[in-house]
């Protein structure tokens, strides 16, 4: 009686194993952990307000598609695009550090730069003066990382960073920043007069 028991205990765990198996090797899949992303995949996970982490419509803060709109919603931390050929692009972003330094409101995109060099202002020197006079484009230590968007306000940008830590927190100066991987998918897809919100 005893090996009976064991036999159907033995039968029950193997097939909790099988129906196991395909999630375990799911997650262990390139597709799960995309490998040309290590260094979005190997960051400590970051809480967010994922229930406004979400799909949204360009109808509800512009009045016209034109060549293209973003938004930036400093609350859930997302970059929301929209392209005049319906493309339709949402990535976590960084958001500045505090209320002081968000600047909200309608501005576009005036200037695009590949490996952006960076001055920081006065006000961030006066904060901080162990920084930089100006820090050349490409150099690790660059927080504009490796493509950045110009918009009219001077000194706001939405920008890429080699610090992938900041991205999901409040973390600038008053920047949107994104990964480098997702900057430089956008990068190509924004053109100079995309209407930009911050809300």
């Amino acid at each position: 009686m005893s090996n009976h028991r064991m036999t159907r205990r033995s039968a029950l765990l193997g097939a909790a194993s099988l129906v196991a198996t395909p999630a375990i090797v799911r997650a262990q899949s390139t597709d799960a952990f995309p490998q040309s992303e290590e260094a979005i995949s190997t960051q400590l996970p970051v809480r967010r307000n994922v229930s406004s982490f979400s799909h949204q419509n360009w109808q509800d803060h512009f009045s016209e598609i034109g060549v293209g709109c973003l938004l930036a919603d400093i609350t859930s931390r997302a970059v929301h695009y929209w392209g005049s050929d319906g493309t339709y692009k949402l990535y976590p972003s960084s958001v500045p550090m505090s209320e002081e330094l968000t600047k909200r409101g309608y501005t576009k995109v005036v200037r695009k730069t590949e490996y952006p060099s960076w001055t920081p202002t006065a006000s961030m020197r006066e904060r901080d003066p162990s920084l930089p006079v100006r820090m050349e484009g490409g150099d690790p230590g660059n927080p504009l990382g490796t493509r950045a968007m110009y918009l009219d306000w001077p000194a706001y940008l939405v920008h890429g960073t080699h610090d992938t830590r900041k991205i999901g927190r409040q973390s600038s100066s008053g920047c949107i920043g994104l990964y480098n991987q997702h900057v430089e998918e956008l990068y190509p897809l924004v053109q100079i007069g995309t209407q930009v919100r911050l809300v």
